[in-house]
């Protein structure tokens, strides 16, 4: 298609929507019955970009009054990072980590599909695609299940052909022997099983579970033993325990990714695209990771995630997050459906492919 120079953004739509889950969830430090998702348009030339993250209802206010007018104008065609660098800069006084780089990152998700398709071409190409899919991981069991309710979901991500799963575990550490005893039996042997204690261990604690998961139960990935503030837990957990300790989902700006990464915390940086200031962002984290010979997963919103994950040459994988999954073939048309343990860019469509519903 034929793109005139300079295709200007004319305006920014937001939106927020609560859904409540479709059963009480819990993890190990928190419990929550609904997710909020804050959803961003931008458009220009007769061309919409879609971009989201998941925050409190206040980010939309937050992006209406103080990045939107930082987008309008912005040309699309053009090196997006002047309006990244702009829209961090606007946040010093509200706050950059947390909610501030939440609502930017879901600007920065929909400019950057805006500038796919007013270009015609698929994100992934935009943004330097390096393979065509990319792995996932089944992830919730929520220490809120029944056993039962527990084995049907992880068996149903087998049966999918996911062939690893996560649970949540640390909230009861006494009752977690026999859940993961019903994952194990509902995966069977052959399939990778992950925990996430959401930093409900001390570091002794930790330690001491982590050789239990992975003696009893071939655990191999261990997510924020401790909390992802204490950056000497993590890396004393990490020297210690016999598989992969992960953390990074809260991390913001890049100096959170940096401190991590500097303190030797984990085996494999976590990057949340809708929370790390979109795909910006997450190419800026990725880049560290790699200067430290680590690879990278993405955490959650699994649609927004394909894309950048399949131009990152070293990334393991995606976080296929129960709740994420349910509101984005909820609110988007254009999901993609896991094929052989994967997601896979449709490079048919330009921009990340997804329309609202």
């Amino acid at each position: 298609m034929s793109v005139a120079t300079g295709t200007a953004v004319e305006q920014l739509e937001v939106f927020a929507k609560t859904i409540p889950t479709d059963a009480p969830e819990s993890d190990g430090t928190l419990e929550w019955d609904s997710t909020t998702i804050v959803v961003v348009q931008v458009h220009a030339g007769g061309l919409s970009g879609l971009g989201y993250t998941y925050t409190h209802d206040a980010a939309a206010r937050l992006i209406e009054d103080k990045l939107a007018p930082a987008v309008r104008g912005v040309m699309v065609e053009r090196d997006l990072s002047p309006a990244w660098h702009e829209m961090g800069d606007l946040l010093r006084n509200v706050g950059r980590p947390g909610m501030g780089f939440m609502a930017l990152s879901a600007v920065d998700i929909a400019l950057w599909d805006l500038k796919a398709r007013v270009l015609g071409v698929p994100l992934v190409d935009l943004l330097g695609g390096v393979r065509d899919e990319a792995a996932i991981y089944g992830s919730g069991g929520f220490t809120s299940y029944s056993l039962e309710r527990l084995a049907e979901q992880l068996a149903g991500w087998v049966a999918q052909g996911i062939p690893r799963v996560k649970i949540k575990i640390g909230r009861s550490p006494d009752d977690d022997p026999e859940r993961l005893d019903a994952a194990r039996v509902a995966i069977g042997d052959e399939t990778a099983l992950f925990v996430d204690a959401n930093g409900a261990f001390d570091r002794e604690d930790a330690v001491a579970w982590a050789e239990r998961y992975a003696r009893e139960w071939g655990v191999t990935w261990f997510e924020e033993p401790v909390s992802s503030a204490d950056l000497a837990g993590l890396r004393y957990v990490r020297r210690r325990a016999p598989l992969d300790v992960a953390a990074g989902e809260y991390a913001y700006v890049p100096a959170d990714f940096r401190n991590l990464l500097d303190a030797g915390a984990v085996d494999c940086l976590q990057v949340d695209v809708t929370r790390c200031g979109g795909y910006t962002g997450f190419l800026h984290a990725a880049a560290l990771a790699e200067q430290h010979g680590l690879e990278v997963s993405a955490h959650c919103a699994p649609q927004a995630s394909a894309h950048v994950c399949c131009a990152v040459p070293h990334f393991r994988h995606i976080e296929y997050f129960h709740d994420h999954v349910r509101i984005e073939r909820m609110l988007f048309g254009g999901a993609l459906e896991p094929d052989g343990g994967a997601l896979r860019p449709d490079r048919s469509r330009p921009g990340h492919g997804l329309v609202l519903r």
